[in-house]
């Protein structure tokens, strides 16, 4: 039986921006399935609790539940999995995930009580993000070096960053491995060799190196 994969978008979004990934994960072979969650409306807890229980749901023998996880949707996949508990067994792929938190969240939010109410209940998940991994998943990260997007407005970005997401941000010490793709953030999304790198470390716990020249272990 192949494994499940889930699918979890970012903030401002739906599980409609999720499509075209999963249609081409569906063609790798995996049985996907969407999250939708309101990003800003919705409190962490109540996120995770619903996001636990379909994790639990797929749950079978032999057969693992990954977590692939767009910007936010990243952070919270890590937050979902830091202990493991009851939870099937699987690998994290984090797309664009301000994995050390987000310059452009922070920007955002001291721009006064506005900037705060659009960054939502995970607010503190954005600016801040983790100091490192310490959880049982293997955890693999794809980063965006196209440097186009909004978030160019809102974040002071040193190096190569994704348009609303610097490279250095998506860093995090305890990660099994990180590559960097040709995409802004949303681009990731759509990007046939986001999609062939997210096969390939849900199979492997690895990204091809021959594929992006830019992969590194253990960052």
């Amino acid at each position: 039986m192949s494994d499940h994969v889930i699918l979890l978008h970012g903030l401002w979004m739906r599980g409609f921006a999720l499509v075209m990934l999963h249609r081409r994960l569906m063609e790798a072979g995996f049985r996907v399935h969407r999250f939708d969650y309101l990003s800003v409306a919705a409190t962490q807890q109540r996120i995770l609790g619903q996001l636990h229980a379909r994790m639990r749901e797929l749950a079978q023998p032999d057969q693992s539940v990954h977590l692939v996880g767009h910007s936010l949707g990243g952070l919270l996949a890590l937050r979902a999995c830091e202990q493991e508990e009851d939870l099937p067994a699987g690998r994290i792929v984090c797309l664009g995930s301000p994995l050390q938190g987000s310059a452009a969240a922070r920007r955002l939010a001291g721009m006064g009580r506005g900037g705060g109410v659009l960054l939502g209940y995970n607010r503190a998940l954005l600016e801040h993000g983790f100091e490192q991994w310490r959880g049982p998943r293997e955890v693999g990260v794809i980063a965006g070096r196209l440097p186009i997007g909004l978030g160019v407005v809102l974040g002071q970005f040193e190096g190569e960053h994704d348009g609303t997401v610097a490279v250095a941000e998506t860093r995090l010490p305890g990660l099994t491995d990180h590559c960097q793709v040709e995409a802004n953030h949303t681009g990731l999304l759509f990007s046939p060799e986001t999609a062939r790198q997210i096969a390939q470390f849900l199979r492997q716990g690895r990204f091809d190196k021959q594929g992006t020249g830019s992969g590194e272990r253990g960052t």
